[in-house]
């Protein structure tokens, strides 16, 4: 009854507004991977309905973007919101199993993904794509997306792509490992703080 209660409070909102974006964030760790979606940017809309889907984190997110400007703005700032939102949610991160780590195939391409929720902040990311723009998302910001994730959310998230040739199968698969590497670092497992340090 006690865990229960806990998962239903694994809940966050985080909100940030600059002259660049307005974004807010609502997740629910323990959800059903329902999400609304609304960047401005139609495939990171796709890719974020996608992550939510299969990692069982619900996402309500609402996004004003200088998309006149660039798409830079809009992907950087969701993902320092999504990270706090994530990082909010989590709290003392007591009982999570911490790491999480998958291969995802999509079609010809594969993706690999590990993650680390513990507190330290480590981006890796190998990947190339032939495509420059994917339905207003830039494929440079694929990079920065994660790179900005990692930071806001305290974490060592390492990516890499290791077959493929066409460059929606390979983002898609990446955000899908991504996806299922967190579903595993967030399961309740218990009562402990998994580090020897006895904190995050």
């Amino acid at each position: 009854m006690a865990e229960q209660e806990e998962k239903q409070t694994r809940r966050a909102t985080a909100a940030r507004k600059t002259q660049e974006t307005d974004i807010t964030i609502s997740i629910s760790l323990d959800g059903t991977g329902s999400s609304s979606i609304e960047s401005g940017i139609g495939f990171l809309d796709h890719m974020l309905t996608s992550f939510s889907r299969h990692s069982g984190i619900d996402i309500t997110l609402q996004c004003q973007g200088d998309l006149v400007v660039d798409d830079h703005h809009t992907v950087e700032d969701i993902a320092i919101v999504l990270g706090g939102a994530i990082t909010e949610a989590l709290g003392e991160k007591r009982g999570i199993r911490r790491y999480g780590w998958v291969m995802i195939p999509m079609d010809e391409a594969l993706a690999r993904c590990a993650v680390d929720l513990g507190g330290r902040s480590c981006s890796v990311f190998r990947a190339e794509f032939s495509r420059p723009l994917i339905e207003g998302l830039s494929t440079e910001m694929v990079e920065h997306f994660f790179t900005s994730l990692a930071g806001s959310m305290n974490a060592n998230i390492h990516i890499a792509i290791l077959e493929g040739r066409n460059t929606h199968h390979k983002i898609e698969a990446i955000f899908k490992a991504f996806a299922y590497a967190m579903k595993d670092a967030i399961k309740v497992e218990g009562n402990a703080v998994p580090s020897t340090k006895g904190v995050f």
